[in-house]
């Protein structure tokens, strides 16, 4: 899935959607590119904090909880069992700055867990180089069922870039 990303298939392949301010946190925000076969890749909008200059990865952690870890995540088959089920507000993974800020990235959609990137546990830098090719957080395959409803609640480019403006302006 990643290397169908990378290769500039991110810009033709994926409609970008993004939710603003998760959990009433200002500037956290995050990126789902959605696939046209309905799976859908989590990455850091461009204006979250992780990714403004000055901001150095100390360290991912896919570690949830005591009982949950998403690498522990086992997909097989066709119909994905295995998979973990993420509501919209399920931690995929904690990040820590070298600041001494932690962030939590959330899933932002429901549906089942099919992977982790885990090649940013040994290279965090690419999740700030690259977050929407090599530097993706998870890849997410909503039910079918679900797959047309999962954008509302869900910003446009435009619609974000409106939101960014907005900022922009109240804070000069």
């Amino acid at each position: 899935m990643a290397a169908a990303v990378a290769r500039g298939g991110a810009q033709r392949y994926f409609t970008r959607w993004y939710k603003p301010d998760v959990k009433g946190r200002p500037c956290e925000d995050f990126c789902v590119l959605q696939h046209s076969n309905r799976i859908c890749v989590i990455t850091l909008a461009e204006a979250h904090p992780l990714l403004q200059s000055g901001k150095t990865i100390k360290s991912i952690n896919y570690q949830i909880s005591a009982n949950c870890s998403r690498l522990q995540n086992k997909v097989s088959g066709k119909s994905k069992r295995g998979a973990q089920f993420l509501t919209e507000l399920a931690p995929l993974c904690r990040i820590s700055s070298t600041d001494g800020e932690e962030y939590t990235i959330y899933s932002c959609i429901r549906g089942r867990l099919i992977e982790v990137n885990e090649n940013i546990l040994s290279n965090p830098t690419i999740l700030q180089e690259k977050p929407s090719t090599e530097g993706y957080i998870a890849v997410v395959l909503p039910k079918f069922e679900e797959s047309k409803s999962i954008t509302q609640g869900l910003l446009t480019q435009k619609e974000y870039e409106e939101v960014l403006l907005k900022r922009l302006n109240s804070s000069s």
